[in-house]
């Protein structure tokens, strides 16, 4: 289980680290001892040498220029706020943005799990809206709405405080530990679920297996 926890967690932050990690805490290091003005321009200028090292690897470069949009657009608001916690504020505006799509999903019934897992593994999207299915991704988006809800309340709290250098140790918080703490509880917890549910795996599924189901066994 931790291996396939490990390899599942390994396809879905590849490549991406870098992207969002490096930029913002370089800018906040610059900044402390520097201008806005060069602060900025450094971390945009990490953000195309990554974007650069994506493409000269062959690399998906999809990431990278988001990552690079992020930093223009963070830098922009910061810039004209002359305010470098600024620079964090469209994050925290996407983390708030994040937990009222999926506290809507879950009160349609039209759970945001289900649809992230449709996109990124292509299942069909009709074995997730299955009755012996559906709750354990329900359940799930459900614990994304409290953690996402509460990265977001805390996150708005120390923005507005003013601190920054507080607000890049609770945003890095936030960032990547958080996400792999979601990602594996997420994970967990779901393949269990699924199997208490007894519905079909989605080679069952897809095969129109009839119960008894050996389940989902890995994948969620």
């Amino acid at each position: 289980m931790v291996r396939e926890i490990l390899e599942e967690l390994n396809s879905v932050l590849k490549g991406k680290t870098l992207d969002a990690l490096l930029p913002p805490l370089l800018f906040v290091l610059v900044q402390s001892r520097t201008t806005l003005i060069n602060a900025i321009i450094i971390a945009i200028g990490l953000s195309f040498v990554i974007g650069l090292y994506r493409l000269f690897k062959h690399q998906a470069i999809a990431y990278a220029f988001g990552g690079l949009v992020t930093v223009l657009i963070a830098s922009a608001f910061a810039l004209f706020a002359n305010s470098a916690s600024n620079y964090y504020l469209p994050g925290i505006l996407s983390t708030t943005f994040l937990f009222i799509v999926m506290l809507v999903s879950v009160l349609i019934d039209k759970p945001l799990a289900a649809f992230v897992s449709h996109l990124t593994r292509g299942w069909s999207l009709k074995w997730f809206w299955r009755a012996d299915i559906k709750p354990a991704y329900r359940e799930v988006s459900w614990f994304w709405v409290v953690m996402f809800g509460l990265s977001a309340g805390v996150q708005w709290v120390v923005y507005l405080g003013a601190d920054l250098n507080q607000l890049v140790w609770v945003t890095s918080l936030f960032g990547l530990p958080f996400t792999i703490f979601v990602l594996i509880v997420t994970y967990v917890y779901g393949l269990w679920r699924l199997k208490n549910l007894s519905g079909p795996g989605i080679d069952e599924f897809n095969q129109n297996k009839q119960a008894p189901y050996r389940g989902q066994t890995r994948g969620f």
